[in-house]
């Protein structure tokens, strides 16, 4: 492996030295420590890593150095931008890839980082509206189509627990309207005549013996006369029924079974003259003074509801009448092939007006969500892995935000848990044409910090980039908002292709020797400047062309690199920590 020189330029003292102005200037600018490609105005954290902001100088220096003198109230260049590709800017006046002339950035005009910043003109020309983030009460209005059913719980199914023949049927019509304890049919059992009779015998018998039996045998016959009676009971056989056995003392034939509660008879089995066993199931009869309806309610709707909230309901047959009831239960599981929640109402019926089986609109009034934060609906961007939304800062600027949503009201409003503030301005129209005025997608990529993972499981920036142009002998160096040049680039008079005989070098072991000079390939992105090969390509890190680079060797230069294998490209001259994978670098050797 073949050495490698490499540069590196110290400035600490020239930028200490611009003055008070310049460190004013500089010190709404902030940049990440481990991402010297991320520029925000403001502190904050990095959109990559987290870490917090920390205040930089470079681009007050850049100003200062490449800006002719301003004297009165002149305002500042920042830097020079392409006319038609806002992302290539250079601290220097210069030609752009396209061949244009750059166009100079004064001070207040800058939009670093994500802000971007278009002339209000063009702003009301493409009608964009704002509206602020407020303090509201959300509201949610549940609509849907409701089944009416039966309350389950107002159902009884009529049988015996014996068996017989059917005598007499009083109730021999379905739909026909019964009252409570009303008689419905007439059965002859030969069990329930036996056991009349084991109860009429026994009463008899104490009745004979009078007080002449002994305590032993009257505790028998009145253990008997229980034990009938229990029987008589089981049967059920009602309590009027046994005292007029008592009263009488005539065993009968027939027991008349009656309803347990007023209602409709929705079943009928009956006959007469049909056997009956045990069991089998005679009458059902509903209750329909009380009514269940049923509703399917979507998944994002279910976080609105509850139990207990009012419930309306309206008839397409029955125009101008509304019925109101309230949620009774929610069922806790979902309809696979309907992807819906079933919902469960109850609603009063005195007068019998729903029937089972019609169909309904129902209105749910959910409760509503107090004080929350809200934007209305159409400031919401949907971009498939996050919600955004763009933040109006005044004076043509604008920011993309990402917001975390609650719930979406009734009325056109989404709550914002978290990313927004109550009284910021946010784009309610146009942003689709701010997207295209102003290379939005760029601005969001570059400030949200896109990855793709790399085919050895590493973090890496996924940024493209246009390749410096080695034409314009300007010495620019092509960047994007987000993007700073790095202290090198605001060092004036220095040579940054890396050739020159004051430059300091170290010896690395990539590249090729020829009359003691090395030639090898670098990243042309500042950040990314530990990628050294000995070959043409693209950056392992970014995807960047590599550019050519020739500088004096120097063998009694130490080189540091990282001890993983697939990070052979990461050489430095200062001992530190790998850039890619955060291992500690290790010095070698040629």
């Amino acid at each position: 492996m073949l050495p490698l020189v490499f540069s590196a330029c110290s400035k600490g003292t020239e930028t200490a030295a611009k003055g008070p102005q310049v460190a004013q200037e500089a010190a709404a600018l902030y940049t990440c420590g481990m991402h010297p490609h991320v520029l925000h105005e403001g502190p904050g954290n990095c959109p990559i890593c987290g870490m917090d902001l920390v205040p930089i100088m470079q681009t007050a220096a850049v100003s200062a150095v490449n800006a002719p003198a301003q004297s009165g109230g002149e305002r500042k260049i920042l830097y020079w931008r392409a006319p038609m590709d806002p992302n290539y800017i250079s601290p220097a006046p210069g030609k752009s890839p396209m061949g244009m002339d750059l166009v100079p950035v004064y001070e207040g005009e800058e939009a670093f980082g994500a802000t971007v910043r278009i002339d209000p003109v063009v702003v009301q020309n493409m009608g964009v509206r704002t509206a602020p983030a407020e303090r509201r009460d959300l509201f949610q209005t549940i609509r849907t189509i409701g089944r009416i059913d039966f309350d389950e719980a107002r159902v009884a199914h009529i049988h015996t627990k014996f068996s017989g023949w059917i005598e007499k049927t009083f109730v021999n019509t379905t739909g026909q309207q019964v009252k409570r304890n009303e008689a419905l049919l007439e059965i002859y059992s030969p069990q329930l005549v036996t056991a009349q009779e084991e109860y009429l015998d026994a009463t008899r018998s104490l009745q004979r013996l009078g007080q002449s039996a002994s305590a032993a045998v009257r505790s028998n016959l009145e253990g008997m006369i229980a034990s009938a009676r229990r029987r008589l009971e089981n049967f059920d056989v009602s309590q009027h029924q046994i005292q007029e056995l008592i009263k009488t003392g005539k065993v009968t034939k027939t027991i008349t079974l009656n309803t347990p509660f007023p209602g409709v008879v929705i079943k009928k089995h009956a006959v007469d003259g049909m056997e009956v066993r045990s069991g089998m199931n005679l009458y059902t009869i509903a209750d329909l003074d009380r009514i269940w309806v049923f509703a399917d309610i979507y998944e994002y709707e279910v976080p609105w509801l509850e139990t207990g909230q009012k419930a309306s309901m309206t008839l397409s047959y029955n125009p101008g009448k509304v019925y109101l009831g309230e949620v009774e239960y929610i069922y806790p599981y979902l309809e696979e092939k309907t992807r819906t929640i079933k919902v469960r109402m109850s609603f009063p019926n005195p007068r019998l007006e729903l029937k089972p089986g019609m169909y309904a609109n129902i209105e749910i009034q959910t409760s509503p969500v107090r004080n929350a934060i809200a934007v209305p609906a159409e400031a919401v961007l949907f971009s498939g892995q996050r919600n955004l939304v763009m933040v109006a800062l005044g004076g043509g600027r604008f920011v993309p935000r990402t917001v975390t949503l609650g719930i979406e009201s009734g009325d056109g409003y989404y709550q914002i848990i978290k990313g927004l503030s109550a009284g910021e301005e946010v784009v309610t129209s146009g942003q689709f044409l701010l997207d295209s005025e102003s290379k939005l997608q760029e601005s969001i990529a570059k400030m949200l910090g896109v990855k793709t993972p790399p085919a050895d499981g590493d973090e890496k920036m996924d940024m493209q980039m246009p390749p410096a142009d080695p034409g314009s002998g300007n010495g620019q160096m092509e960047m994007t908002p987000g993007q700073t040049g790095g202290q090198d680039d605001a060092h004036e008079g220095h040579d940054h292709t890396m050739q020159g005989a004051a430059l300091q070098t170290a010896v690395v072991p990539v590249g090729t020797l020829a009359d003691g000079n090395l030639t090898f390939y670098a990243c042309p992105m500042e950040s990314h400047s530990y990628v050294k090969l000995d070959a043409e390509g693209n950056c392992p890190d970014c995807g960047m062309v590599l550019v050519q680079k020739t500088v004096a060797f120097n063998a009694d230069q130490k080189y540091y690199t990282c001890p993983t294998e697939s990070h052979a490209h990461v050489v430095t001259e200062a001992p530190g920590a790998c850039p890619v994978c955060g291992k500690a670098l290790i010095e070698s050797s040629i």
